[in-house]
């Protein structure tokens, strides 16, 4: 039932709601979609961001806020125990999750260009198609390095494969340019054409028949030794048969394999390279053609020295140094080789070669008698000074005696060295005509000109070092086996006068 109104009663103000109990929610403000802020402390979750679809409410008494609702792009937080996914390898095939509202995630400050692989990025041995994001392999050990393994579970993750460091290729270092070959100015008037023959081969001239000549009283000294052992130890019959062997090697002067065999161990000879053949060959083919030999009765070897020389050996080998063959024309080559051409043709290399195997049992006599003397000589001077007077008397008489009893031999083997040595010069000599005689005198002649520089070379050094070098005395000059410089030029004087 209702009561009328007080009329002495004040008018009713205007009616306001009571505020809520705490823990209701506040009614929505007029006109507003979203719910008021929540008061301070209160435990309700903070808005959303701008864009992000609206979430539900925590569930009661969970402490985590509830799944994303599907379709967005939040993903859910692991559960309780599991294990923390790895964050991808830069350079990974997976990319970061988005920031809310943002197409791509803005690159980190200074951050270096991630790593990129061929094909993708490698998978780690063992991972499964499950397991997210793709871990490279294993760097390669480094070279020489011997593996180890690992017991236990493996680590998840592996330092970037080992890159050697780069180390830029060296400049090329220029190639030495080639020495110039020698010049090749020979004039070889017979390539091509017949080559006429002579009618000696070989033969012996004046001065090989002198050599033989001077060579006689050291075979008789040689004979006599050899017949004195052969018979003394090996008796009469087997010592006649020695000295038989010993007279008949004389002929393994002109045996092929003897003479280089000789060349090589005794006088350091070689067969010419390639190379040195086809520089050889052509010029020495010119030589023979013109003196009518045939090229091939002869052998070509080389010798290894920076001297300008060649040589006459045997009865078949002409051997020329590297210097010769490389650094001079062909045609002072060619000169060259007419002039050792000229030594076999007149005979002096094998009569000098004959002469000196028939003599040296002598000569090694000789040398073991001088031993014996000087021996004798110190041990007397150990005693006394007239021990070794006496010594000196005893060794007088014996050459005495030597020259009085056999003096026949004796007189021509003290002769014998300076004979052999005159022999030599003229045989030197002859050996230049030959070349003359043959087209190459002006040739010849520009290279004893140069043996004459090399000597004005010498002598001017040690002229200028204050050194004056010992010229050879009178008898010295006899035993030179080659005339000077001076008188063989002069001897060409007759050929270059005319042009030859």
């Amino acid at each position: 039932m209702s009561y009328p109104p007080d009329p002495a009663a004040p008018e009713p103000g205007p009616v306001y709601p009571d505020p809520p109990y705490p823990g209701t929610p506040a009614p929505p403000y007029p006109g507003s979609a979203a719910p008021p802020p929540p008061y301070p402390g209160s435990a309700a979750p903070p808005p959303p961001y701008p864009g992000a679809p609206a979430s539900s409410p925590p569930y009661p008494g969970s402490a985590a806020p509830p799944p994303p609702y599907p379709g967005s792009a939040v993903p859910a937080p692991p559960y309780p125990g599991s294990a923390v996914p790895a964050p991808p390898y830069p350079g990974s095939a997976v990319p970061a999750p988005p920031y809310p509202g943002s197409a791509a995630p803005p690159p980190y400050p200074e951050t270096p260009a991630p790593l990129s692989y061929p094909g993708g990025a490698p998978q780690y041995p063992g991972a499964g198609a499950g397991a997210g994001a793709s871990y490279p392999a294993a760097p390669p050990a480094h070279p020489g390095a011997t593996p180890t393994y690992q017991s236990g579970p493996q680590p998840t993750a592996t330092a970037p494969p080992y890159i050697p460091p780069q180390t830029p290729p060296a400049a090329p270092t220029p190639a030495a340019p080639p020495e110039a070959p020698a010049p090749d100015d020979l004039d070889y008037r017979h390539a091509g054409s017949r080559i006429h023959v002579a009618a000696h081969q070989r033969g012996a001239d004046a001065t090989a028949i002198g050599q033989l000549a001077v060579q006689v009283p050291g075979f008789l000294v040689s004979l006599a030794v050899v017949a004195s052992f052969a018979v003394g130890i090996l008796g009469t019959a087997m010592g006649w048969l020695v000295i038989l062997a010993w007279l008949a090697s004389g002929a393994l002067v002109f045996h092929r394999p003897t003479e280089l065999a000789f060349a090589r161990h005794v006088m350091k000879l070689r067969a010419p390279l390639a190379e040195e053949r086809a520089r050889l060959e052509p010029v020495w083919r010119e030589v023979t053609a013109r003196a009518g030999i045939e090229a091939h009765t002869y052998e070509l070897m080389v010798e290894n020295s920076t001297d300008l020389n060649a040589v006459a050996a045997a009865g078949h080998v002409v051997g020329v140094t590297t210097y010769a063959l490389n650094e001079i024309p062909s045609s002072n080559l060619a000169a060259v080789l007419a002039h050792e051409l000229g030594h076999h043709t007149g005979g002096h290399a094998w009569t000098g070669l004959l002469g000196y195997w028939y003599s040296l049992p002598g000569r090694i006599a000789w040398a073991f008698m001088r031993g014996i003397a000087r021996i004798a000589i110190r041990v007397a001077s150990v005693f006394s000074l007239a021990a070794t007077g006496m010594v000196y008397l005893f060794i007088g008489m014996f050459v005495i005696g030597g020259f009085v009893a056999a003096w026949y031999i004796t007189v021509p083997l003290v002769a014998a060295p300076y004979l052999l040595a005159y022999v030599g010069r003229q045989g030197e000599l002859r050996a230049d005509r030959q070349a003359a005689d043959l087209g190459f005198a002006p040739h010849l002649a520009q290279v004893l000109y140069h043996f004459q520089a090399q000597e004005d070379t010498v002598k001017a050094q040690a002229a200028a070092q204050g050194r004056q070098l010992k010229e050879p005395g009178g008898l010295a000059k006899l035993l030179t086996t080659h005339p000077d410089n001076h008188t063989r030029l002069q001897a060409l004087e007759p050929y270059l006068q005319l042009g030859r």
